[in-house]
């Protein structure tokens, strides 16, 4: 059976001229790039124009770029290095304010729960029912000790887009600000782009940011290494200790392989994303317009004019998300589910809850990621399986239940 993969939030298949790259350095230009004879030089040198790759993907120069095994290590560097330099420079947790949003990633949600618990004074910013924050929102939340805000560019569950560029000038606005009052202290703002790369700009003096993520497997690449912009004149301390690699930010044997493939990935889509994102579209409007078609009593959870052209995030009251998900890979269609499901209890998406949808409607929940490389005739197939399917569980569903009542 021919399988149709439509989790590209997840992961990403590694292009082939991407694979083509790495290739010698897993087999014949193998040597440690720290290493000063020939095969070092090698490496290093493959490195070193990886950075440079990376750098013009986001408009910087290739100093204020290291690498990391992925976006949780550069999210965690980020959040812990410039928090660990402010309290080395003298500053207590207990002063400190942080904002970030109620719908990151855990990579960014769980250091900052990590730095509440610690005594931080930390705000997670409500969304509005599309998954977007209001930047008044932010403007309020600022506090005269705030140091650090973090706000996804993408949301990987519906898709929704950030407003990364209002929160930069307002940010870039304060620290003039506190230059002008001699403030020693300066905010950072950092944004995890991962789920961005592929569809959005990431030049980072147009988004106004200190700090962006990125990670290898979400835009073609290999699996295992990330990367994180530091603009100069931010402040961090490495996490990672044990070597000198990076600047002293981030110890480790550098994955040659790996970084060879983010650069070469990321020059791909820099080349290729407007074209590729409007094949997207087109899928997009198939899929999303079938669906709604198709199917009674659907609802559609990615507003798709503040939204990747990838994100279909649908629920289906009645029909509980992991059965469905189960099922369509039965029939060779592969998708994600919105609800986390564990044996003995249903946990809704935190997401998705605070879009402010019922948790009954959250059940029903499944992700649907388009990829470069799907085709018209991927979704047709799933027009033709997927209303099968729900009606095949909600006829399994409790009789008394009215799904043309569920509103949000």
């Amino acid at each position: 059976m021919e399988k149709i993969y439509l989790d590209h939030s997840a992961t990403t298949p590694i292009d082939e001229r991407v694979f083509k790259k790495i290739k010698p350095f897993l087999i014949e230009d193998f040597g440690n790039a720290s290493s000063i004879h020939s095969y070092g030089m090698i490496a290093s040198t493959a490195i070193s124009k990886a950075r440079q790759q990376v750098a013009d993907f986001v408009n910087s120069t290739s100093e204020e770029i290291i690498f990391t095994s992925g976006a949780t290590e550069s999210d965690n560097l980020a959040i812990f290095g410039v928090i660990d330099k402010l309290k080395k420079d003298g500053m207590s947790i207990e002063d400190m304010h942080m904002i970030t949003t109620s719908v990151e990633h855990p990579a960014v949600e769980e250091p900052f729960q990590k730095l509440e618990q610690q005594g931080a004074d930390v705000t997670f910013l409500p969304v509005q029912p599309n998954g977007v924050v209001d930047i008044q929102s932010v403007k309020s939340a600022i506090k005269e000790n705030t140091v650090l805000i973090s706000m996804v560019y993408v949301n990987s569950e519906v898709g929704a887009r950030q407003p990364i560029e209002e929160v930069g000038r307002l940010v870039q606005e304060i620290k003039i600000r506190q230059k002008k009052t001699n403030n020693k202290r300066s905010l950072i703002f950092h944004t995890d782009a991962v789920q961005a790369a592929n569809f959005f700009n990431c030049d980072v003096d147009k988004l106004g940011v200190d700090l962006l993520s990125l990670s290898g497997h979400k835009i073609y690449g290999p699996k295992g290494v990330g990367a994180l912009y530091i603009r100069k004149g931010a402040r961090l301390i490495g996490q990672q200790i044990g070597g000198h690699q990076e600047n002293n930010l981030r110890s480790g044997t550098y994955n040659t392989a790996g970084i060879v493939g983010i650069g070469e990935a990321l020059e791909i889509v820099k080349k290729e994303r407007e074209k590729n994102n409007k094949h997207l579209q087109e899928l997009q409007k198939i899929l999303i317009e079938g669906i709604k078609e198709k199917i009674p009593q659907s609802f559609l959870s990615t507003d798709v004019e503040n939204a990747t052209p990838s994100h279909v995030h649908f629920s289906f009251p009645g029909a509980e998300g992991e059965a469905v998900l189960m099922e369509l890979d039965m029939e060779g269609i592969c998708i994600s589910t919105g609800s986390a499901c564990a044996s003995a209890n249903l946990q809704s998406s935190p997401t998705l809850l605070a879009m402010n949808i019922p948790k009954e409607v959250t059940h029903g929940a499944i992700r649907m990621t388009l990829g470069k490389n799907n085709t018209k005739e991927d979704v047709e197939k799933v027009l033709k399986v997927l209303p099968r399917v729900i009606k095949k569980y909600r006829a399994m569903s409790p009789k008394n239940i009215n799904y043309g009542e569920v509103k949000f």
